[in-house]
């Protein structure tokens, strides 16, 4: 599982390294491949085999929804597999960098089955309002079982 945040820069050319302890996690999993998606104005990141099963999930839907449609466009047509490099970093493509407004700082939050790749501005922003937020929804997380 990820977890933790862990700030990091990303290089001219598009390479991050990947937190160790991120990286430990796809060593253990022999395949040390990142998929890589747009959405909620960062990037998602699976390893493959959690990729696989979203991938198997979508195909089930009934292809012609509007939302299954859209969500086919926005999140499956950007999905890029990005490998490990000797020195555990990964290369963002340009699209995914600037749909997430990547360039300098950013933050991996690991979000169990996931990770987030924020730019470390628009994170800034969306985790203070989540302080927030979390804080009026006691009720809603304790019909969630929490």
């Amino acid at each position: 599982m990820f977890r933790g945040r862990f700030e990091h820069s990303i290089d001219a050319k598009g390479r991050v390294s990947i937190p160790s302890r991120f990286r430990e996690i796809l060593v253990a999993s022999s395949d040390e491949r990142l998929i890589v998606t747009n959405f909620d104005n960062c990037l998602w990141a699976y390893t493959v085999p959690e990729w696989q099963e979203i991938e198997a999930k979508v195909a089930a839907l009934p292809q012609f929804k509007p939302e299954v449609k859209a969500l086919q466009r926005v999140f499956i047509s950007a999905a890029t597999e990005c490998a490990l490099d000797k020195q555990g970093r990964i290369l963002i493509p340009p699209t995914l960098r600037d749909y997430a407004g990547i360039s300098g700082d950013l933050v991996f939050v690991g979000m169990t089955k996931r990770i987030e790749i924020w730019s470390k501005d628009r994170w800034n922003q969306v985790f203070a309002a989540s302080v927030t937020d979390i804080e009026g929804m006691a009720d809603k997380l304790g019909e969630l079982g929490l």
